[in-house]
């Protein structure tokens, strides 16, 4: 029998990430890592097969890490996944939410779940991720101490839920990215694809809007478009965009055309069946029929 393939995850057992990995990958052994750059490096070496990387939150934005990281990997997107994301605030078995004096979570967490811990005036401490967090509530012992995580934490670590979903918005959803060292972009099937890559524009004037104005002339839908700094340079600005389409589609082809003469840098990062739950279908199988094979 071959040896079971792997996919790594940012965070410790329980994390949404990891919750991630088991809905899409259910047949794939899930690995932790402490960091996201341990995560790359594990898929860039060959210690790993793929990677489940949350890419941003509907109510907290985007994971800044991981725009910093994309443009020096030599990773590829085959995929992506969206989560609804549903917190609970657990602690020692017979705590009390009155009692409590302090949460703890991953940064995004506490920002996910501003009401709870303002309306009950409870100490918010960042933590390295969430199920981490409840590992070390559980390994803390003061019942005066929460985490915000996912259900499996709970489970994981024997903690008791005190609050149950209470994030403070429902629409609450981490959409990740499925990451692999091969280039496998999706075939033109009619499916609805979603083409994400990175550019640096040309220092001209207007290279910004003459560089996107062939999406709007091609009427390519571009779903997404974040800028962020290089290296500290306030000056020199990368751009992370996703569009509707393939690029051998005739209109994304030109558009794309268009942008590369004005940028100074260009890059594809994937080319990905877009899930359904961008139609709004976000039961767990509608995304899991969308996993990308592995094996194409």
């Amino acid at each position: 029998m071959s040896e079971q393939r792997k996919i790594v995850f940012q965070g410790e057992i329980g994390a949404n990430s990891h919750m991630a990995c088991n809905s899409v990958y259910p047949d794939f052994d899930a690995i932790p890592c402490a960091t996201f750059e341990d995560c790359f490096h594990a898929v860039e070496e060959g210690q790993a097969d793929l990677a489940m990387i949350p890419i941003e939150n509907s109510v907290a934005g985007r994971v800044a890490d991981i725009h910093h990281l994309l443009p020096k990997s030599s990773l590829h997107i085959i995929g992506e996944y969206f989560m609804p994301i549903r917190f609970q605030l657990m602690g020692l078995k017979g705590a009390k939410l009155k009692n409590l004096t302090h949460v703890q979570s991953h940064v995004m967490g506490l920002g996910q779940c501003r009401n709870i811990i303002r309306e009950n005036k409870i100490t918010a401490v960042v933590g390295a991720d969430t199920a981490g967090s409840a590992r070390q509530i559980a390994e803390k012992g003061d019942p005066n101490w929460g985490a915000l995580a996912p259900e499996l934490a709970a489970n994981v670590y024997d903690l008791e839920i005190i609050a149950r979903d209470v994030e403070d918005e429902s629409h609450n959803t981490t959409r990740f990215v499925i990451l692999s060292r091969d280039d496998r972009r999706t075939v033109r099937t009619g499916q609805q694809t979603i083409t994400t890559f990175i550019f640096r524009v040309r220092n001209v004037s207007a290279a910004l809007y003459k560089s996107l104005g062939g999406f709007a002339t091609n009427s390519v839908n571009m779903t997404k478009l974040e800028s962020y700094q290089l290296e500290g340079q306030f000056f020199a600005s990368m751009f992370y965009a996703d569009v509707e389409g393939h690029p051998d589609d005739p209109n994304v082809a030109l558009a794309l055309e268009e942008l590369n003469f004005y940028s100074a840098e260009l890059k594809i990062l994937g080319v990905y069946n877009a899930s359904p739950f961008r139609e709004k279908i976000s039961e767990p199988e509608a995304n899991r029929a969308l996993r990308p094979n592995p094996n194409s």
